[in-house]
Formats: C-alpha cells, structure tokens, sequence
C-alpha cells in the first residue's frame, strides 16, 4: 500500500510539472502572438530612415562615333549610288582599323526631292527662311539620299586616328566620340553595396546615440545617377586635311552612383 502512494505521489508530481511546462510554453506563445497582433494594429511604430551613398569611377572602354554620308543628284538612284561609294570606303576603311562589323550599325537611310520655286520655266528663285515668292510653283530639281551610320570603337586609343580618316572619305558630317563602359552591371553593384553599407552604418551609429536598438527593415529604395556618356568636342569632315596628325582625345573618368534609403524599425 505504501509503495502504491509513493507511485501515485511521483505521478502527481510529474503531472505537475508537465502542465508547469505546458503553461509557461502556451502563455509565451500568447505574448508573442499578442505582440504580433499588436504591432499590426498599431500606427505607433517607431522608425528611423537613413540614406546612404555609393559611387565608383571607372575609366571608359568603348567610344561611339556617329557619322552622316549625303549626296545630292538628278535622280535618286544616282543618290543613292553616290552614297553607297562613300560608304564602302568608309566601311573598309573602318575594318583595316580593327572595327568589327557587329560594332557598325546604319541607324538611318532616307532619300528626299529638292525643291525650287519659279515663276516660269526659266526663273528659279529659291524660297527664303520666311517665305516663298508669290505665284510661284515648286519644281523637282534633284534628290539627295543620306544614311547615317554608328560605330562602336572598342580600342579607344584609335578613336582620334579613326575620326580624323573618316573626315577625309567625304562624309557629310561626323561627331562624337560617346565615351561609354562595355559592361556596367558589376560596377552599379559595387555601388550599390558602398551605399548600403554607409546606410548601415549611419544607422548603426544613429541608433547607439539613441540608445535604440534597430529592427527589422521595412522599406528599400535605390537611386542611381549611372554613368553619362562622355562627349567630345564635334569634328567636322569638311576641311580636315590628309595632313593632320590626329589629336590624342582624353577619355577621363565615368562616375556610378547609387543612392539608397533605409527603413528600419526601432526599439
């Protein structure tokens, strides 16, 4: 019988603290889930938001160029024909310089009629910048075609020898070079991070003097000031002499910036 009592009282105690363990587990749970709740319903949240700032520079790799061939005749086949003789010389001579063909692009190639006003049929009086003689009619006196075409040059170092051999292949015009970078993805990334890290630690530093503690984030935001193309001063093929010792063209430096805000919560 003895024995009996002392099983029951160590089944009592066991019990006891089983549903000890079992009160403590369910009421941690409540507050928890309570705050939870609370924190949902609750537009007393305190937040904090830093910026940060990150930028990275970088010497350009690629150099665009742009340049025009228009030619003016009686038909616009002989136009045409007269372009296209422009356009080899100057494809040709981009390819002895090492310029791929994937790198030139025709981005535009057009043909229109030339017009002169007269009165008759010996009389041509063009018309002004404000206006056309009275009574007179429009006559069809030629046409001019042009094509406009895009090189992208990878050796930057050419970029002058290149324009100033163009300039003497009888292009209409020509301008540029857009001093770019070939592939930016990894360079905004490593200007993202430099301005997550400096949000970090003005929120790090923010939150000390504070005597907080930071939470979890709430909102992210970037901003980014990505590199702008570099120009350089606008060579016209007119006038440039098979003479002329091409001029080094500095290519400087490309900035990548990002701008980030932050959103923590505080405690």
């Amino acid at each position: 019988m003895e024995i009996l009592n002392e099983y029951k009282k160590n089944i009592y105690r066991v019990s006891l603290v089983f549903l000890i363990i079992l009160s403590l587990y369910f009421a941690v749970r409540f507050l928890s889930e309570f705050k939870s709740y609370s924190m949902i319903g609750s537009k007393e949240i305190s937040t904090v938001t830093l910026s940060g700032h990150g930028e990275v520079f970088a010497v350009p790799d690629i150099a665009s160029i742009y340049f025009t061939i228009s030619k003016e005749s009686k038909t616009v086949k002989e136009a045409q024909t007269l372009v296209a003789e422009v356009e080899k010389k100057s494809l040709d001579f981009l390819k002895e310089n090492n310029v791929l063909e994937k790198d030139i692009k025709t981005s535009d190639a057009s043909f229109s009629p030339k017009y002169e006003y007269r009165y008759d049929t010996k009389i041509m009086i063009p018309c002004t910048q404000y206006s056309c003689p009275p009574n007179s009619r429009s006559v069809i006196v030629g046409y001019v075609a042009s094509e406009s075409i895009t090189v992208k040059i990878r050796n930057t170092d050419d970029v002058g020898k290149i324009m100033q051999g163009l300039g003497t292949l009888g292009v209409s015009d020509l301008s540029g070079p857009n001093f770019s970078i070939d592939n930016e993805d990894g360079l905004k990334a490593e200007a993202r991070k430099k301005a997550i890290d400096d949000a970090k630690e003005k929120a790090r530093v923010l939150a000390k003097d504070l005597g907080v503690r930071l939470g979890k984030i709430t909102s992210f935001n970037e901003s980014g000031d990505y590199p702008m193309p570099m120009y350089a001063k606008t060579m016209m093929a007119e006038g440039v002499s098979n003479d002329f010792t091409p001029a080094e063209i500095p290519k400087g430096e490309n900035t990548i910036n990002s701008d980030v805000t932050i959103t923590y919560e505080i405690w």
